[in-house]
């Protein structure tokens, strides 16, 4: 597998960079030290078109591919033991969309201290390539060492890094070490040379038990140390006073917590200002993740649409200069061989299908697809090909491939519209005189922990840019710390809107232990008096099969009477999504069901984006946005030949 990947300068700058396992920072200075400055290496590559050179270092290997106009060095590290056949044209792909979407940033002075949110566009290129290639590819070379040296070997944490004189070199270092992907989080490289334990202020340098563990009387030494040296000692070690316990929060028999008796739950310290002061909120760059019509509105991109794209124009101008042409990555390989076994030529019955389209189930199973609705989709597929005759296996296999893709986007396709653009103007706007203008209203419902929160804050960002004056009601009056997070976010949002000089945004809150549905109303109503034109509602996670829980939601429906409720959905949660999506379709009462999923977290799951048809198929109810990050604008739209193109690999 890959095991990192680097774009840096050729100064040693590191912009952006991806690591799949610790690999020392001496690995690429080595590359930059031998090849770049000193020249004492001459790289191996392989006669040929588009062959990137060849740096080997301990049980690496280095490709890369260097750009002489933008002055970058794509680099890519790998086991030497594997064979990746598709490394030589990742490296492509990505120098080509890399500097197809920053080539503005590029060229300004501002380089090297751009944030590169490039993790999605990277992990997808991955993807199509491995999926593509496949597994075998990855074979094990021949040339292993019988013996390695217990001090310098990798197992152990590789030797320590060799002084790197220059200047190129300690730049790079320093900026491997602060470069952060898209996430905010440094790439994980850690020096694992040798064990620091901290005991007492001292440092434990040697290896202590099999392995190099720490023993457990060191660690609770440790801990003893580090609980000891911080924090209040006087109130640490103070006994509580009797009768001090926490008082339980009581429930009456609809779910429904005690209106508010007078006890404070915002334990967060006041500042002197009246508000804590915060950093300043990262700017997200309009053409990353969205572009504006010509009218005017701001709509979202497709993911894999986007990727495509830029390829596919680099494609057209290579064949223009006689280059080769073709992209990696866009066929159906692996479906093809599960069909292999059929013999053409003849009329296609029950049992000929029957081998094929169990192994088309279990590839669909792997993909994260709920068996009931893998079963649906491949009974859709033997009605469709039952009692048709083809003269050999190419059109049995081209049969087959397009009755599942057909299959595919008759679940994913929505049936209705999902233009929320023109529904908000509609409403916020009309053009006829029996209807006032009033606020749209959106809710987000869902399980605990899927982002609720942060994906009606990516909606709302969304919302601003198309300068809608947005209200978010703090309905979720029960988790700790519900309103303080979106009081961050609204923060935030401000902060943008005020920079770009786009929408308004305001928080809307009564604190904890109220009735979430009086709130909700409440805020309907202060943003009909107000002149919002949007109000998006957080409310509380909960458990899908708690019937105590799920009840209050009709309620709530009721008073809010929200235009669209969106429930957020995981894209990891596995089959469990079809009776997420159920129980919560069905928990508004009679005649009001869910209007749309927001599938969050597609960036953690690869290619196993089942869950999109598992939910879909339960409910007849479309995808409406795609969350791909942490990011603000880390929202999509909805790609369905993106997501059959997955699915079907």
């Amino acid at each position: 597998m890959l095991e990192a990947f680097e774009v840096l300068t050729t100064s040693g700058v590191v912009l952006w960079s991806k690591s799949y396992a610790p690999v020392g920072a001496h690995v690429i200075n080595s590359l930059i030290n031998d090849v770049f400055i000193e020249e004492k290496v001459v790289p191996q590559s392989a006669s040929g078109t588009g062959v990137s050179p060849v740096f080997k270092k301990e049980k690496y290997t280095l490709k890369w591919r260097r750009n002489k106009e933008f002055n970058l060095i794509f680099v890519a590290v790998y086991q030497s033991l594997l064979h990746l056949g598709w490394i030589d044209r990742l490296l492509e792909n990505i120098s080509t969309i890399f500097i197809d979407l920053y080539k503005d940033q590029l060229k300004g002075n501002r380089t090297r201290i751009t944030t590169y949110r490039f993790d999605p566009y990277f992990e997808q290129q991955v993807r199509e390539l491995e999926d593509n290639t496949g597994s075998v590819a990855e074979t094990y070379s021949a040339e292993i060492d019988d013996k390695k040296d217990p001090l310098v070997s990798s197992d152990n944490g590789g030797p320590p890094p060799p002084p790197v004189p220059g200047f190129l070199k300690a730049q790079h270092s320093a900026a491997r070490a602060g470069a952060t992907s898209d996430e905010g989080t440094p790439p994980a490289t850690p020096d694992t040379s040798r064990s620091t334990t901290p005991v007492t202020g001292h440092l434990l340098t040697t290896k202590a038990g099999p392995s190099g563990r720490v023993s457990r009387r060191a660690r609770k030494a440790a801990n003893a140390s580090a609980n000891a040296s911080s924090g209040d000692e006087h109130s640490r070690n103070r006994k509580p006073a009797k009768g001090s316990a926490k008082k339980m929060r009581k429930w009456d028999a609809d779910g429904f917590a005690d209106e508010d008796d007078g006890e404070i739950l915002d334990y967060s310290a006041p500042a002197d200002d009246g508000e804590a002061a915060a950093p300043a909120v990262e700017a997200v760059s309009q053409d990353d993740w969205g572009r504006r019509t010509g009218k005017g509105q701001f709509v979202l991109k497709e993911l894999g649409e986007e990727v495509h794209s830029i390829l596919d124009h680099a494609d057209a101008e290579k064949s223009k200069d006689g280059a080769s042409s073709g992209m990696v990555g866009s066929g159906f390989n692996a479906i093809g061989g599960f069909f292999r076994n059929i013999v053409g030529g003849k009329t296609l019955t029950e049992s000929d299908l029957q081998k094929p389209l169990k192994a088309m189930e279990d590839h669909l199973l792997k993909k994260n697809v709920a068996r009931e609705a893998a079963v649906r989709l491949c009974e859709g597929v033997e009605r469709e090909m039952v009692g048709k005759k083809t003269g050999n296996f190419q059109s049995v296999d081209a049969a087959l491939r397009i009755a599942m893709e057909a299959s595919l986007r008759k679940i994913l396709t929505p049936t209705s519209s999902l233009d929320l653009l023109r529904e908000i103007n509609a409403v916020t706007a009309p053009t006829t005189k029996q209807h006032a203008p009033r606020p749209y209203v959106m809710s987000i419902v869902g399980v605990n922990g899927v982002g609720k929160s942060t994906n009606l804050s990516k909606i709302c960002f969304f919302l601003l840019q198309n300068n809608y004056r947005v209200l978010i009601a703090a309905c979720d009056t029960f988790r700790s710390g519900a309103v303080e997070q979106l009081r961050v976010h609204a923060r935030n949002l401000k902060e943008l809107s005020a920079r770009e000089n786009v929408g308004e945004v305001d928080l809307y809150e009564k604190g904890y232990g109220k009735d979430a549905a009086n709130v909700a109303k409440d805020a309907v109503d202060y943003a009909a008096a107000n002149k919002y034109d949007v109000v998006l509602i957080d409310t509380a996670g909960r458990r899908h099969n708690d019937q105590r829980l799920m009840s209050s939601l009709e309620k709530f429906a009721k008073f809010a009477n929200p235009d669209k409720i969106f429930m957020v959905g995981e894209a990891l949660v596995g089959t469990d999504s079809v009776m997420q999506a159920r129980n919560f379709n069905q928990a508004f009462g009679t005649g009001r069901n869910l209007d749309g999923f927001i599938i969050s977290k597609c960036d953690t799951v690869g290619d196993m984006v089942g869950t999109l048809v598992s939910m879909v198929h339960a409910t007849g109810i479309p995808i409406v946005f795609l969350g791909v990050g942490q990011h603000y604008g880390d929202l999509r739209g909805l790609s369905v030949p993106w997501a059959v193109s997955l699915l079907m690999k």
